[in-house]
């Protein structure tokens, strides 16, 4: 497939964008609403800010070169099937959301170990500034890029920082075999004896595996873990036992079951808990604090933007 002609070079923007920059205007209390299936990240907004919706469509898709530059408010699924066509994938989790909404809220995959993390799969950025200006950070290539590392900034940040319109995103290509593997092993032993596991989950008794690749890695990747217990194949992931997602260091899964009262699944090796009680606030310290104050208030010197959010509220 080769590329769609684009809208001249990556600092010209489309009338999709400047359209949305209008919408965003220079006044008044903003969102950007997509599939709100993370809605309460963050916490609630306050006031009644305005809701917009973000461009939609792939702009332009480079199979060779393993870019795809796509509207913010593009589903995920949508993508996953124009990627999927070119037998390519990216790191993007597919809740029913959009594009721009899995970016603000940072969540990765679960095979985030196999398809790379999201903050590093987002080469460029085009947002809309507090002030309505159409911003562009970040490049489809390192060599061409200077400056801030402004993707890596906006993923995450709630859409509180700017208003997300357009990406260039990473991807990758879908392994030629996939298979899922259920154990009695320890699960911290199977991350140690594996070379490049696309997910290891764990619920305080059970280690499920997802190994990916050409079919003799797949093979000897599985006898490794064959080697550590009892194992046998399985058509794929267990259920989550609840949507509350917990980021801790990688380190204290080890602790998941004093962590969590009650079921939990743990992905080993990212840090990712997931049960059905909230994480425990956390008390963040007064230089990060300090941090986040400044940047908002350079960003967003009015507050106008997804107000009464904060990414510390998880």
């Amino acid at each position: 497939m080769s590329a769609t002609v684009e809208y001249g070079s990556r600092l010209t923007h489309g009338p999709d964008v400047l359209a949305f920059a209008e919408e965003v205007g220079e006044s008044d209390a903003v969102a950007v609403a997509g599939g709100r299936t993370r809605w309460s990240c963050g916490g609630a907004s306050t006031g009644q800010p305005r809701l917009l919706a973000a461009p939609v469509g792939v702009v332009a898709y480079t199979p060779d070169e393993m870019t795809v530059r796509v509207g913010c408010g593009t589903t995920v699924a949508h993508l996953d099937s124009v990627l999927a066509e070119q037998g390519q994938r990216c790191a993007l989790p597919d809740r029913g959301g959009t594009i721009g909404g899995a970016i603000a809220v940072g969540e990765n995959h679960r095979d985030s170990m196999g398809r790379g993390a999201i903050r590093t799969a987002v080469l460029q950025t085009t947002y809309v500034s507090a002030e309505g200006r159409v911003v562009s950070g970040g490049g489809p290539t390192v060599k061409n890029v200077s400056g801030f590392d402004m993707p890596r900034l906006m993923v995450g940040s709630l859409g509180t920082l700017g208003c997300l319109a357009e990406v260039i995103l990473r991807t990758n290509p879908i392994p030629a075999e996939s298979r899922w593997l259920q154990t009695g092993a320890d699960p911290f032993d199977v991350f140690d004896a594996l070379l490049a596991p696309s997910a290891i989950l764990w619920d305080g008794e059970t280690t499920w595996v997802h190994i990916e690749g050409h079919g003799a890695d797949v093979d000897a990747e599985s006898a490794r873990v064959g080697d550590l217990g009892s194992t046998e194949p399985v058509d794929g992931p267990p259920a989550k036992p609840g949507d509350q997602r917990w980021s801790v260091p990688p380190a204290d899964l080890r602790r998941a079951q004093q962590l969590c009262d009650g079921p939990f699944l743990a992905s080993v090796g990212v840090g990712t808990i997931w049960t059905a009680q909230p994480q425990p606030a956390r008390d963040l310290s007064p230089a990060v604090t300090e941090i986040h104050d400044r940047m908002k208030l350079l960003f967003d010197p009015y507050g106008r933007l997804n107000p009464g959010r904060h990414p510390a509220n998880r």
